[in-house]
C-alpha cells in the first residue's frame, strides 16, 4: 500500500474511521484534505488541509482547487439504536443530500481516479440475519445476498451505491468507484455500544446488556481504514463486504470489558420485542481483491479504547456559539450570508440580528431579533452579559458609527470570550476620519486622494465634496466647479474637499486574518452607483493591480473585512478615495467569488488558524444585479 505524493480527499475524515486513515496516510506520504463538521482534531498534522464545516456547502471551485486522485467518502450520519423521528431530516441532510452532492461536484474533479464509498451491510435483508431466538452460530452474508435496507441509513447507503453505478456508466473513463460494506464498526472517539460502555464503566455507572447472545461482526476501525485504503489502490469495482469475517457475540465484549473492570455492574435484559442478530461477513471477495482481511480482535483493541477514553475524559467538548450582526436594519443580504457561513461550520449556529429598532426588517431574515439600545446609551458590561446569555460568540458590527464603540472595547469583548470582527481603534479612527486617512497614512499618501479642509489648498478645477465622517456618499457632491463646490461645502456640518479624477471606479473586498495577514482581495468594477451603493458590479482580476492593492492594504493595519474604494485613471494610476472597515452593501459578491469573510471570522472566533484554509477565488468574472424582492411571511 503506497499513497506517497497521491492526493486524497476524505469526507467525513474527522471521525472515528477517517482520524485512523489519516494517521496511516500521513505515513506513507500522500497529500491530504480532509472535510468535517468537526473542528481539526488537536493530534491531525499540520500538514493536512482542513475544511470544517457541513459539506453540502462545498463549491466546485474548492475540490478543483485541491484536485484529489482519490476520494474517500466517510461522512455520513447514523444511530445506532432504533432511529429517532428527528433521523427523518439528518438523514437526508447529512446522508442522501451530501452524498449526492459531493459527487456531482466530484465527477468533474480534472484529477479524479477514484472514488472509495463507505456503504453498510444494513443494506442486506435482515430476513437473512435478524431472529425471534438465539442461534448457535452467525449467517454469513456476502455480495448476492438479497437486499432490503433495514431503517433510513440503510437505504440511503444502498441510494448512494445506486447512484455510484450510475456514474459508471458516463465517467468510467475518468474514474473507478467501489462501495465497501462496512460491519460492525468500533473504534476510539465512538458511539457505538463498546465506547458507551466503556465511558459508562470509567464514570462507575451500571452498564445494560440487551441480548448477550447476539452475533455482530466487530471490526475495528483501524482496519476499516486500512481496508477502505487497499481497495482505493485495487482495480476492482461495484460492491465488496468489509468485515472480519469473524463475528463474536455481545456476551464475549463484556468478556473482554470485565477483564479491565473487574467490579463493573452490568444488567442483562433479554428483550421478547426485540430480533437478535447473527450476523457475519462474507470476506472470500475483500481477501480475493486485496489479499488481507482485518487484523485487529476485541482482546487487543479495546484496552486501546478505555486509554483512550480516559484521556478524553480531561478534554471539553466543543460548542458553537452564535453569531451577532449589529445595526441590521435593512441588510438582508448581509444576514444571509452571514447564515450561509453559519451553516458551513454547524447547523446550530444561529445569526441574531440586533437593531435599535422594532421595524428591522432584518428580524424576518435571522434565526432571532436583539432590540439594543443606542450605541451611545450601552453599558458595556451590562451588554456583555446579555451576549453570554444569547451565547454570543462572534459581533459583525455593520456601520460607521459604531465602528469605533467596538474598536474601543475590542479587548474586552476579547476577555470576555467574544470575538469583535473589527479592526483596532486607531485603525478605524484613520478610516472613518478621511482627512486623517489622506494625512496620516503617509506610506500610501500618494496613492491617496488629496483631502482638505480648505478648498484652495487644491490645485485642481473640477472638485468633490464631501463629509469628513461617515458614509462618503452621504451628501456628496461630485465633478463641481470651484464656486458649485464652495456652494455645496455650506450644505454639510464637516466639508472636505478633494480633486476630481476621470476614470473606473472600483470597490476592493479584503479579508485581513487576525495575524495582520491578508487572506485574500476581490476586486469589482462599480458599473451602476445609486445613493453611494453599487447596483451593478462585476468582479475583474488583474494580478499586477491586485499586488499594488494588497501593499496598499497591508500598510493599513486593519483586521476582518475591508473596502477600499479607489479609481484608476487613464494612465493605470490607483486613487484610493477611501476605505471602509467594514463589510458593505455589495460586499456580497466577494463572498460569492470566494472571499469566505464571515466563515473565517467565525473560524477566528474558536482559535483555529486559517492555514489550512485557502482563500479560492472564482476564476470567472462574476456580475451582480441588486434589486428589491419580497417576503411572504
Amino acid at each position: 500500500m503506497n499513497f506517497n505524493g497521491k492526493r486524497v480527499f476524505i469526507s467525513g475524515g474527522a471521525g472515528v474511521i477517517g482520524t485512523e486513515m489519516v494517521q496511516l496516510l500521513q505515513q506513507q506520504g500522500a497529500t491530504i484534505m480532509v472535510g468535517d463538521l468537526k473542528s481539526i482534531p488537536s493530534g491531525f498534522p499540520s500538514t493536512v488541509i482542513y475544511r470544517q464545516g457541513d459539506l453540502n456547502f462545498m463549491t466546485q471551485a474548492e475540490l478543483d482547487h485541491f484536485n484529489p486522485e482519490y476520494f474517500i467518502h466517510l461522512a455520513a450520519t447514523f444511530e445506532r439504536s432504533a432511529e429517532t423521528y428527528e433521523h427523518w431530516e439528518e438523514n437526508f441532510h447529512h446522508n442522501i443530500l451530501l452524498s449526492h452532492h459531493l459527487m456531482t461536484l466530484m465527477r468533474n474533479v480534472p484529477g479524479l481516479k477514484r472514488v472509495v464509498n463507505a456503504s453498510s451491510y444494513l443494506i442486506y435483508d435482515k430476513c437473512h440475519y435478524q431472529f425471534g431466538n438465539p442461534q448457535e452460530r452467525p449467517v454469513k452474508l456476502n455480495e448476492t445476498t438479497s437486499i432490503n435496507p433495514r431503517n433510513l441509513t440503510g437505504l440511503a447507503k444502498l441510494a448512494h451505491e445506486i447512484e455510484l453505478d450510475f456514474l459508471a456508466l458516463f465517467k468510467s473513463d475518468k474514474f473507478t468507484s467501489i462501495s465497501a460494506r462496512i460491519y460492525r464498526g468500533y473504534g476510539k472517539n465512538s458511539r457505538d455500544i463498546i465506547s458507551r460502555w466503556v465511558r459508562d464503566l470509567l464514570n462507575n455507572e451500571k452498564i445494560t446488556i440487551y441480548n448477550p447472545e447476539g452475533f455482530f461482526d466487530y471490526i475495528y476501525a483501524q482496519d476499516t481504514a486500512k481496508g477502505l485504503l487497499k481497495l482505493a489502490l485495487c482495480d476492482q469495482t461495484g460492491i465488496v463486504n468489509l468485515g472480519t469475517g469473524r463475528s463474536r457475540q455481545v456476551a464475549d465484549v463484556v468478556k473482554v470489558l470485565q477483564s479491565s473492570f473487574p467490579q463493573m455492574q452490568a444488567e442483562y435484559i433479554r428483550k421478547t420485542d426485540e430480533l437478535i442478530e447473527a450476523s457475519e461477513a462474507d470476506t472470500t471477495l475483500l481477501e480475493s481483491y486485496i489479499q488481507w482481511t482485518p487484523e485487529r480482535d476485541l482482546e487487543n483493541t479495546i484496552p486501546e479504547i478505555i486509554a483512550f477514553e480516559q484521556q478524553k475524559m480531561h478534554v471539553e467538548e466543543t460548542i458553537y456559539g452564535n453569531i451577532l450582526v449589529t445595526s441590521a436594519s435593512r441588510k438582508i443580504g448581509l444576514i444571509q450570508v452571514v447564515k450561509n457561513a453559519a451553516n458551513k461550520v454547524h447547523s446550530s449556529i444561529q445569526v441574531i440580528a440586533a437593531d435599535a429598532s422594532d421595524t428591522c426588517l432584518a428580524k424576518h431574515f435571522s434565526d432571532d431579533f436583539w432590540k439594543i439600545p443606542l450605541i451611545s446609551q450601552i453599558d458595556i458590561q451590562a451588554f456583555i452579559s446579555d451576549c453570554h446569555a444569547r451565547s454570543i460568540r462572534l459581533i459583525i458590527p455593520s456601520r460607521d458609527g459604531e465602528l469605533a464603540f467596538f474598536a474601543e472595547n475590542k479587548p474586552v469583548f476579547e476577555q470576555a470570550g467574544i470575538h469583535i470582527m473589527v479592526s483596532d481603534k486607531e485603525s478605524i479612527r484613520k478610516c472613518i476620519d478621511k482627512l486623517a486617512f489622506y494625512h496620516e497614512n503617509g506610506s500610501i499618501q500618494s496613492r491617496v486622494i488629496a483631502t482638505f479642509e480648505n478648498i484652495d489648498s487644491l490645485k485642481s478645477t473640477r472638485f468633490v465634496v464631501k463629509e469628513r465622517f461617515g458614509a462618503g456618499s452621504d451628501s456628496i457632491g461630485i465633478n463641481l466647479s470651484k464656486e458649485e463646490a464652495s456652494d455645496h461645502a455650506k450644505q454639510l456640518k464637516f466639508p472636505i474637499f478633494q480633486p476630481f479624477i476621470e476614470g473606473s471606479e472600483l470597490s476592493i473586498d479584503a479579508y485581513i486574518d487576525t495575524t495582520g495577514k491578508t487572506k485574500g482581495i476581490v476586486m469589482r468594477k462599480r458599473e451602476l452607483v445609486v445613493n453611494g451603493e453599487s447596483q451593478i458590479t462585476t468582479t475583474i482580476q488583474e494580478p499586477a493591480l491586485e499586488k499594488e492593492f494588497l501593499g496598499i492594504i497591508d500598510s493599513l493595519k486593519l483586521s476582518g473585512h475591508i473596502i477600499l474604494q479607489a479609481i484608476i485613471d487613464s494612465k493605470g494610476e490607483i486613487h484610493v478615495i477611501e476605505c471602509n472597515p467594514r463589510f458593505g452593501g455589495a460586499s456580497t459578491l466577494s463572498i460569492k467569488a470566494g472571499l469566505d469573510s464571515f466563515y473565517w471570522a467565525y473560524l477566528e472566533s474558536s482559535s483555529v488558524s486559517l492555514e489550512a484554509y485557502p482563500f479560492i477565488q472564482t476564476k470567472k468574472p462574476i456580475t451582480q444585479v441588486r434589486y428589491p424582492a419580497d417576503l411572504y411571511l
